[in-house]
């Protein structure tokens, strides 16, 4: 019985054979993503199977940063015309290039518009009128998209998540915000701060990893096989030329003609003969050549150098820790450099796939840690803080605090910790210790940027390296210039940011202060004792 029921059974191989016909229509659906599945098979133009295989080689000629040639089966022309002169005109096929949610977008965008064509017909427009106001409002429509992608990739670089279909509204909101405005202002402050930005590139620590390097700066020379027109020597023989004599042959030539041909010449009637074989060639001559050297031209296979990326290890550049002063005394062109840290922090960090943690400092436990995404709610966020103002105290320990902490996970123990202050703030000798022992245990590097006119104590014991922002009295806002407020035509009146170090040294907590240093009970001792500078206690 069980064989039987199974001799019933086509075999299993079979089977998909039977329907194969009728899913043949809907095989380029396999290919296309899910998002252009419902416009692909509800469109009003065209076949199904033929329109779903020119969304695919539209799709894929888009991706490619090109428009599909030739044109495919839908739109038909002269809508496909149409369709190619907006594209051109909107140069959307450079914007797609390797970006597939734009991409998909944008046809998600043209299978809609193009079918709402039998709606437009059913008002009453005519064919040629239907098509046009299709096209118009697809044009129009990615007009405006087209510039806030130009908006986004000016501040942002590399958009990622940005440009997924469901946010364009969110974000058409966000860049008509004040909010966004600042975040414009303060990505073209950035250009005028090219120290600031080799200063936050260059955060982090480089580690090599087993991948090749992507970046094809160092060329070596390489060997590969190729032809070249080279020029070989050879022998050419020339016949009929005096040299070396091979033979007899018939010829007219009188000079070689054999004596027995010159008889003939001096018996009366032979000699009507000799004028006839001279006329026809005939006479028998000795028939001698020579031969020429000559250079003939001609491929040959050579070994030719060709510069090629030199085999590089790739290096990864680790993360960054940053803390930005937003205290009261930071107010003017101070905060805008500080905002331009941020937001230039916030590039690097999407640009070269680097972790970006954000530490916003005022007073005593005022502190607003800003996570690095380019989505919509990071940049929501980050434009949120770039247009708010600062004010309030400062406390530098907080922040500091949280930075070392986070230094205690694994993922952050390579990172880097920028300091961007004015520098008026002071750590306590417990924290500073604190934070010195990371540096030798984990190798962390501090970095500071002082916006303001000296550096200070607090910010000489805590930075490695501090890169003094002279001319930030220039970055205020527009209207705090028009009412005159930090519009210093120079940079620091200050001379010097070294005034400190110059004229204070002894103020700073450095080992040769520090062993000089005694507490301030054995001072006490030593004053009742009457004891004075270097005498024995």
């Amino acid at each position: 019985m069980a064989d039987h029921h199974r001799a019933d059974q086509p075999p299993q191989s079979v089977r998909p054979v039977l329907f194969e016909s009728l899913e043949a229509p809907l095989e380029a659906l396999d290919r296309l993503p899910r998002g252009l599945w419902l416009g692909g098979l509800t469109h009003a133009a065209g076949v199904l199977d033929d329109r779903l295989q020119a969304v695919e080689v539209w799709r894929t000629a888009l991706l490619q940063g090109v428009l599909p040639a030739p044109v495919p089966a839908w739109p038909a022309f002269p809508l496909a015309q149409a369709v190619c002169a907006s594209f051109e005109q909107l140069r959307l096929a450079a914007y797609c290039r390797g970006d597939e949610a734009l991409t998909d977008t944008v046809l998600q965008g043209l299978l809609f518009h193009l079918d709402l064509i039998v709606d437009y017909l059913d008002r009453g427009a005519s064919e040629a009128e239907a098509r046009a106001m299709a096209v118009a409002a697809f044009s129009a429509d990615w007009a405006e998209r087209c510039g806030e992608v130009d908006a986004l990739i000016g501040a942002f670089g590399e958009l990622g998540d940005l440009l997924k279909n469901t946010r364009w509204d969110a974000l058409r909101g966000l860049l008509r915000s004040r909010e966004w405005q600042e975040v414009v202002r303060i990505r073209a402050l950035i250009e005028r701060l090219p120290e600031l930005v080799r200063i936050l590139r260059g955060l982090g620590r480089v580690l090599p990893t087993d991948a090749p390097s992507d970046a094809h700066h160092a060329l070596e020379e390489a060997l590969e096989p190729a032809q070249a027109l080279c020029a070989t020597s050879h022998s050419v023989r020339v016949p009929e030329m005096p040299g070396a004599t091979r033979g007899v042959q018939r010829s007219g030539r009188i000079a070689r003609m054999l004596p027995a041909e010159a008889m003939l010449l001096g018996h009366p009637q032979l000699r009507l003969v000799w004028h006839a074989r001279r006329a026809e060639r005939t006479l028998l001559v000795y028939e001698d050549d020579d031969t020429l050297p000559a250079l003939r031209q001609g491929p040959t296979p050579v070994q030719r150098p060709s510069p090629r990326p030199a085999p590089a290890t790739r290096l990864e550049m680790g993360p960054m820790l940053i803390c930005v002063d937003t205290s009261g005394s930071m107010q003017g062109g101070a905060e805008s450099v500080a905002k331009a840290v941020v937001l230039e922090a916030v590039r690097s960090a999407h640009a070269q796939g680097r972790a970006c943690h954000i530490f916003a400092f005022g007073g005593p436990g005022e502190i607003v840690e800003l996570a690095v995404g380019i989505d919509y709610e990071g940049v929501r966020r980050l434009a949120a803080f770039l247009a708010q103002g600062f004010g309030g105290g400062t406390d530098i320990c907080g922040p500091l605090e949280r930075a070392i902490a986070r230094m205690e996970d694994a993922s952050w123990r390579q990172a880097d910790l920028l300091i961007a202050s004015d520098g008026e703030f002071g750590a306590t000798p417990m924290l500073a210790e604190r934070l010195h022992a990371v540096r030798r245990e984990h190798g962390l590097r501090v970095q500071g940027i002082l916006i303001g006119d000296r550096e200070t104590i607090g910010l000489l014991e805590l930075a490695d390296e501090i890169h003094w922002v002279r001319d930030w009295r220039r970055y205020g806002r527009p209207e705090a210039a028009a009412r005159g407020e930090g519009a210093e035509a120079g940079g620091s009146p200050v001379h010097s940011q070294q005034l400190t170090a110059r004229y204070f040294p002894g103020a700073l907590r450095s080992p040769e202060n520090r062993a000089r240093t005694v507490s301030p009970q054995v001072a006490a001792a030593a004053v009742r004792a009457g004891l004075h500078r270097g005498d024995p206690p």
